[in-house]
């Protein structure tokens, strides 16, 4: 029972390490002529990472001509999948840890709650399992789009070896990583948990 007791806090975890992200990376372009340059353009994102809704403009080392582009990808799908899973998971699981511990009797009563029970663990891992492995590729998308390398590669200023241009600062995704892990590993806590329940019961 201590699993299951332990899964909301994992499934806490993950949604609000994805559902609470925000992000941002920085870059530079230093032209021929330094009065066209920007040495700071800051590129912010954040969750449900549409990121082709997110904008940004550049010089183009030609004059005072800016250039207006815009991220690559959109992993609003797998990323707000992801986090409803998470929450009903979470939900579910401070239910069953209720019932655990304030309605054994009840729950004992007939066949019916572990059956009930059993049936929605099911269904929950499988969710687990489909919204890890949709997130995980998700959130490879994002770290492909938001790379600035892959960024710079879209200014046409960028294309001119006379002009000069780096990355200042790439995003942090340590607590993205970290979401995945967490919502593979709450799956295997309410999964595991349910089981010895069960066997308890």
């Amino acid at each position: 029972m201590c699993m299951v007791i332990f899964a909301p806090l994992f499934a806490i975890f993950a949604f609000a390490t994805c559902g609470g992200y925000s992000g941002g990376l920085r870059l530079s372009v230093d032209c021929v002529n330094k009065t066209e340059s920007n040495l700071s353009i800051d590129i912010a994102f954040a969750y449900p990472f549409r990121l082709h809704q997110v904008t940004f403009e550049v010089p183009t080392c030609e004059g005072k001509e800016r250039q207006k582009l815009a991220l690559i990808g959109d992993s609003s799908s797998s990323a707000e999948f992801f986090v409803t899973v998470a929450v009903f998971a979470f939900l579910y699981s401070l239910a069953a840890t209720v019932v655990y511990i304030f309605f054994q009797n009840k729950y004992r009563e007939n066949n019916r709650g572990p059956l009930i029970d059993f049936i929605v663990t099911v269904v929950f891992s499988f969710l687990w399992l489909v919204g890890s492995s949709a997130w995980a590729k998700g959130l490879s998308d994002v770290k492909v789009a938001t790379d600035p390398k892959e960024v710079l590669l879209l200014m046409s200023a960028c294309k001119q070896p006379s002009n000069k241009c780096m990355a200042v600062h790439s995003p942090v995704m340590s607590s993205l990583n970290t979401s995945v892990l967490s919502e593979i590993q709450s799956g295997e806590t309410l999964k595991k948990g349910k089981r010895i329940a069960s066997l308890i019961l």
